[in-house]
């Protein structure tokens, strides 16, 4: 069975602390991230708390990307689900890009196809 999804997890440290404060910020770099991928959006939420940080969702035709962002600790929880021949990866390494991560670490996983093989990167900036 050819897979249903997949499935990025982007954990992202060394971002700048105002990027991932900055809740329109976020949102902009999120919708071209999706559109940037193929994509098309369908509805976008974000929410910026007190004192600090931001999550929010895109959805997308082809699924959602998602964040949650801790700008005290300069990190943020990036998942980008993709189905169809769209490749999460072009819309998770343009928000490291945008975050100016230092350091990333992806795992994709291949959704719906049962037994579970996770493939994983690290890259960390020079």
């Amino acid at each position: 069975m050819e897979t249903m999804g997949r499935h990025v997890i982007s954990e992202l440290w060394g971002c700048d602390f105002d990027k991932l404060n900055d809740m329109d910020f976020i949102e902009k770099t999120f919708v071209n991230a999706a559109l940037k991928s193929g994509a098309e959006v369908r509805e976008v939420a974000f929410h910026k708390f007190a004192p600090q940080g931001v999550s929010g969702v895109v959805i997308i035709s082809e699924s959602h990307l998602t964040i949650h962002s801790f700008p005290e600790h300069g990190y943020a929880s990036i998942d980008v689900y993709t189905c169809g021949e769209l490749n999460p990866n072009v819309a998770a390494e343009y928000i490291a890009e945008a975050l100016n991560a230092q350091t990333r670490e992806n795992i994709e996983l291949p959704r719906g196809m049962g037994p579970v093989q996770v493939n994983q990167s690290k890259v960390t900036a020079q």
